[in-house]
């Protein structure tokens, strides 16, 4: 019996046949999500804050580098480390205001 460890790393070649197309789906989606958001009626012409840690993601994303995931992870991370005394009841954002750039 093999285990993965026993199996050779997947080649670039396969990486690609094996995750084009999901990758492909994601990106669609996301420039739909932007597109629905350009159209959008706004009641406030300042940028949320969550959109503009999007489009710093997608910044890294495109870049030539090692551990964007990582990159992109600690971007949207809390950077504080001392607890709050009250919660504002908002902390699933999915990015911290202060982390955008």
């Amino acid at each position: 019996m093999t285990t993965p460890a026993d199996k050779p790393p997947l080649d670039r070649k396969m990486l690609i046949d094996l995750g084009f197309i999901d990758a492909r789906a994601k990106v669609l989606d996301i420039a739909a999500f932007l597109d629905r958001l350009d159209r959008a009626a706004s009641v406030n012409t300042s940028t949320d804050f969550r959109i503009d840690a999007i489009r710093a993601a997608l910044a890294i994303a495109l870049e030539n580098s090692p551990a964007r995931a990582e990159r992109i992870l600690q971007l949207w991370s809390d950077p504080t480390t001392e607890p709050v005394e009250r919660s504002d009841g908002k902390a699933a954002r999915g990015a911290h205001p202060t982390r955008t750039t």
